[in-house]
Parts: C-alpha cells; structure tokens; sequence
C-alpha cells in the first residue's frame, strides 16, 4: 500500500524538494502540501494523508499548534495521521512541546534523503520515531528546566506490577525482544502488555511513554 504523505514548509523551494525525494520511492506519495499551520489542516481534510512532515515555526499558526489539532481533532472527527515535525536545530525549545502535542517524532531538515523515507515508513507503521542526535538532550533540558514540577506518578496507578515492569522497559527504549528478554517473558507476552499499558496510559507511541517516564520522573537524565 501506497503511503499518503502532506509536506508543510513555509519554504515553497524545502517543499519541492522533499516532494522529489518522497516520490521517487514507489511506495511513497506526496499527495499535497500548505506553507502554513491552517492550510496544513484544510489539506489533511481534503487529502486524507497518512503522514504529514511538519515545520515547527511558520507565519499563521505554527507547525504545534496545527500539530494539535491533527492529532486531537474536535469531536474527535477527521483524518488523525501521523506527524513528524521537521527543525533546523538541534536543541530546538518548541520540539518538546511538538511531542506533547502528539507528534510522532521528529527530524532535523538536513536528513538525508533515505532516513527521511524510512521515517515516513516508520510512523505510518504505527512506530514512534527519536531522532538520536536530539531526544536525550532535548528532554534532559526540559526536566532540568521543570525540577520540582513534575507530573504525579498516580498515572500509573491503574497498571499492575509487571505492567509497570515494562512500561520502564518501554520508557529506556527497549524493543519488544529486549523487554522479553530482560524480564524473562515471551516476545509475544512483552508485546500483548506493551500494548494493554500504551492502553491504559492513553499513549500514541514510545515517545511519548519516554516523555510521560521524564514528567514523572520515573526516569532522570542520564539513566537511559
């Protein structure tokens, strides 16, 4: 199945050319793209993608907020895709705000053009995408930033013991087979419980369990 993708970029040139890299990829259609946050929306409405690469900072309404708004639709009614939120910089302060506005994960804009392919791949097929260069530092400025503000762990009130196990499994980033393996249950069992706990704490993917593990602190920086 062909994989729907929505380009926005308030740069007509950075659009044209990830348009051309997506395309040239039999398994990958660019089937639209908007220049900003509220033409991002009408666009989803119109052509249904599957995934959409978002800028974050755009004249009108900014890539998180038209982020926001895709994944968490009024009435809950509309095309929900998968957002993968594009930034120049490294360290970029709206990033972690783009995830916890439901965003998928994110890359830098200077992906090379295979990465940027198997990225689109990777959140269509319902995976969570962490850019290595970025997600360690980037979280550890935010905790650093909100020491004594952290959410309640009471959200994890509702998991049981073993759920709780892997939910922490989850949270270091470890595979199913990893988390199998390191609490000494099936692949198969690791993968029923990671799906009942994603469940139970209403969360879209493994970045967002690895966020949700930082606001509680649950983990602090330097132990992933």
């Amino acid at each position: 199945m062909t994989i729907r993708v929505l380009v926005v970029d308030d740069q007509p040139m950075y659009r044209v050319g990830v348009s051309a890299i997506l395309n040239a990829h039999a398994d990958i259609t660019v089937v639209g793209e908007a220049g900003e946050g509220q033409a991002a929306i009408d666009r989803n409405r119109a052509v249904q993608p599957d995934v959409v690469l978002m800028d974050i900072r755009m004249p009108g309404m900014n890539g998180i907020e038209a982020t926001r708004l895709l994944t968490n639709p009024p009435n809950g009614v509309g095309n929900i895709p998968a957002v993968i939120m594009l930034t120049t910089f490294d360290l970029d302060d709206y990033v972690y705000d783009a995830l916890r506005a439901g965003a998928s994960g994110f890359l830098l804009k200077d992906t090379e053009g295979e990465e940027l392919c198997a990225a689109v791949r990777t959140v269509s097929a319902g995976e969570a995408l962490l850019a290595p260069r970025v997600t360690r530092r980037l979280i550890e400025r935010f905790v650093d930033q909100t020491t004594g503000k952290l959410k309640s762990q009471t959200v994890f009130n509702d998991l049981t013991e073993r759920e709780r196990e892997v939910f922490e499994q989850l949270a270091r980033g470890r595979s199913n087979a990893e988390i199998g393996q390191a609490l000494y249950i099936a692949e198969q069992t690791a993968k029923t419980h990671v799906s009942r706990v994603m469940t139970k704490l209403g969360l879209r993917d493994r970045v967002h369990a690895v966020v949700l593990a930082y606001e509680t602190g649950l983990i602090r920086p330097g132990e992933l």
